[in-house]
C-alpha cells in the first residue's frame, strides 16, 4: 500500500458517507441485476460527477447559511436601533415640561426678581429630570485634579492650595452612570512649596 500525504490510499480515497447522496434508481437495479453485489463506479467520470455534485450541494448549504446569518444581523441591528430609538424618545418625553417651563417664563411679563426665581424653578426642575435619568455631576472645585473626570484649561502658581486642587470649576462635566458625557474644564493650582 502507497502513501501519499502521510496517509494510506484507501483512507485517502473514503467518502463521508453522512452527506453521500442515495443511490439513484439505476444504481439499485444495477446492484440488483448483480447478484446483490455493490458494483465499481463505471469510471473517474462518474466520481467526478459524484464530487461536483457534493460540491455543488456544500456550496448551496454554505450560501444559505450566508444569508441567513446577515438577515440574523440585520433583525438584531434594527431591533438595537427601535430599542435606542424608544428609550430616547422616552427622555425627550421627560424633557418636554422643562421645555413647556422655559416657555412660559419666556412668554411672562414680570419682574426681574419673580423671573429670576421662576428660572431657578426650570433649572431645578431640568436638574432633576437629568438625575431620573442617570446622569451625574462632577464635582470639582476644591477636589484634587483627576484627569479621568477633569480637563486642565488653566494651571495657576499659589501657595494658598494644595498641588493640584481645583480652584475654579469653569464648566460642569457630567457623568451617565459610569460613563464620562463631558469632563469638567477647571483651573488647577500649582504649588510648588507642597
Amino acid at each position: 500500500m502507497g502513501k501519499s500525504n502521510g496517509k494510506p490510499e484507501v483512507e485517502t480515497q473514503r467518502l463521508d458517507v453522512e452527506h453521500e447522496l442515495p443511490p439513484g434508481e439505476k444504481d439499485e437495479a444495477s446492484s440488483a441485476s448483480s447478484g446483490g453485489a455493490v458494483a465499481e463506479p463505471a469510471g473517474p467520470e462518474s466520481e467526478l460527477q459524484k464530487l461536483k455534485a457534493e460540491r455543488d450541494s456544500l456550496l448551496d448549504r454554505l450560501a444559505r447559511a450566508q444569508a441567513e446569518f446577515e438577515n440574523a444581523r440585520r433583525r438584531a441591528a434594527k431591533e438595537q436601533q427601535d430599542f435606542r430609538d424608544f428609550a430616547m424618545a422616552d427622555a425627550i418625553k421627560s424633557l418636554l415640561p422643562v421645555i413647556d417651563n422655559f416657555e412660559r417664563a419666556l412668554q411672562s411679563k414680570s419682574e426681574a426678581a419673580d423671573f429670576r426665581a421662576g428660572v431657578d424653578l426650570i433649572y431645578k426642575q431640568l436638574r432633576d429630570v437629568l438625575t431620573k435619568l442617570g446622569v451625574q455631576l462632577i464635582s470639582a472645585k476644591g477636589q484634587q485634579f483627576d484627569p479621568h473626570i477633569h480637563e486642565a484649561i488653566e494651571m495657576v502658581e499659589t501657595p494658598d492650595a494644595a498641588d493640584h486642587e481645583v480652584l475654579e470649576e469653569w464648566q460642569r462635566g457630567y457623568k451617565y452612570k459610569d460613563r464620562l458625557l463631558r469632563p469638567a474644564m477647571v483651573k488647577v493650582a500649582k504649588n510648588p512649596g507642597k
